[in-house]
């Protein structure tokens, strides 16, 4: 199993390591495929419940969210409609045309539970990973994707090493029982060391205190992207939310804590970029 986990997690560091630098559109196009895969086993786990989320739409606005994310940052003209249209446009569809299609579902007695769920998909699938797509069209936007996914990455990889070799106090044992302080501590670590490196190969506008700040609040936010699908998992009494990559169970469950981070990280980078914060 720790083999698999860790020739799969390579394999998917090379192919990111890629497709990071050739960029769009195919940054847009990969994301465009894991949100649709992850909404996917999002609205299968939760029909564990007895939940009926109307699936296919759902993966559809999640795709949807990622293409207006392309078309804001690279500020494609559409005549006549500015982004700022596109996106409410789609956050209002998703709000209302699930509430009209229930009206048409024989089974109602949980309308409104279903379109919930619905909803709650496609927000945490596409629209928070559609965050990704505007980091990488940022200036220095290679670097910045390097360090934000790499400081993930490698945080999950050292949690996971450290909690399972020296790990003894349980972190949140309510929520998931594997997880614990040490692992924690040590994914932290690892996510600052490679917030440091990674600022300074790609030459990154921060200072040392900043590179510092990125790596602890991304590891953070990794490690809470994390637990909320587990508590998801445990909510609809499921293992894994799929079994595509060996040793890591299903998309979402690898892509569980970019979810949290990916918007975290961007408002973060248009904070160290623009306001010079914190001072250094």
């Amino acid at each position: 199993m720790v083999a698999k986990r860790i020739i799969t997690g390579l394999l998917i560091g090379i192919g990111a390591s890629i497709l990071i630098w050739f960029g769009d559109p195919w940054v847009t196009v990969v994301v465009c495929v894991v949100a649709a895969l992850a909404a996917y086993e999002f609205y299968r786990i939760v029909k564990n419940e007895n939940i009926q989320p109307l699936t296919w739409s759902g993966i559809l606005f999640s795709v949807l969210f990622a293409i207006n994310a392309y078309v804001q940052a690279h500020a494609i003209d559409i005549p006549r409609i500015s982004s700022w249209f596109t996106l409410t446009f789609l956050i209002t569809s998703i709000t209302v045309i699930p509430l009209l299609w229930l009206l048409f579902k024989q089974n109602r007695q949980h309308a409104f539970i279903d379109w919930g769920w619905t909803v709650a998909g496609v927000l945490y699938t596409g629209w928070l990973l559609s965050f990704y797509i505007h980091i990488r069209a940022m200036e220095n936007g290679v670097g910045w994707l390097f360090l934000v996914l790499g400081c993930t990455a490698l945080c999950d990889v050292f949690a996971y090493a450290v909690g399972s070799t020296l790990g003894k106090h349980p972190l949140a044992s309510s929520v998931s029982g594997g997880k614990t302080i040490e692992g924690s501590i040590g994914g932290l670590i690892a996510s600052v060391i490679v917030a440091v490196i990674a600022s300074l190969l790609f030459n990154l506008p921060v200072n040392y205190w900043q590179m510092v700040l990125a790596g602890v609040i991304i590891a953070i936010f990794a490690q809470l992207g994390d637990l909320v699908e587990s508590l998801l998992k445990r909510n609809m009494k499921a293992k894994d939310t799929g079994n595509v990559l060996p040793g890591h169970g299903g998309i979402l469950d690898r892509i569980d804590s970019h979810l949290l981070v990916a918007p975290v990280a961007y408002y973060l980078i248009i904070l160290l970029n623009n306001q010079g914060w914190p001072p250094g």
